[in-house]
């Protein structure tokens, strides 16, 4: 076999684990809500940042920079608040997030 196909095998193990990844943060995520405020803000933050941190990596394998997602997120924020989305109606949740991203660039 061929040192791409090599490389090609890999990446593809790499991105099906992240994705098996994900799948378990987003159900511990869930488990956790589930009961209720007896549960440690560490273990929620772990999960969210989990989460984040796997979506990131993932798209970068897929093929997109870290950079572009960033981006992408700001577009669709900036739609959903010239649309008057829902979530941005109630607490202004997609306005402030874009001004965190804004921020760390």
């Amino acid at each position: 076999m061929k040192k791409d196909n090599l490389n090609i095998m890999h990446n593809i193990q790499i991105i099906e684990k992240l994705k098996a990844e994900l799948l378990c943060l987003i159900a511990d995520f869930f488990k956790l809500l589930t009961r209720g405020s007896n549960v440690a803000q560490n273990a929620i933050l772990d999960c969210i940042s989990g989460a984040i941190t796997v979506l990131y990596i993932l798209a970068e394998r897929l093929g997109y920079s870290y950079t572009a997602v960033d981006e992408h997120m700001k577009k669709k924020l900036k739609l959903g608040i010239i649309e008057e989305d829902e979530i941005e109606k109630e607490g202004k949740d997609l306005s402030r997030l874009y001004s965190h991203l804004k921020e760390r660039q």
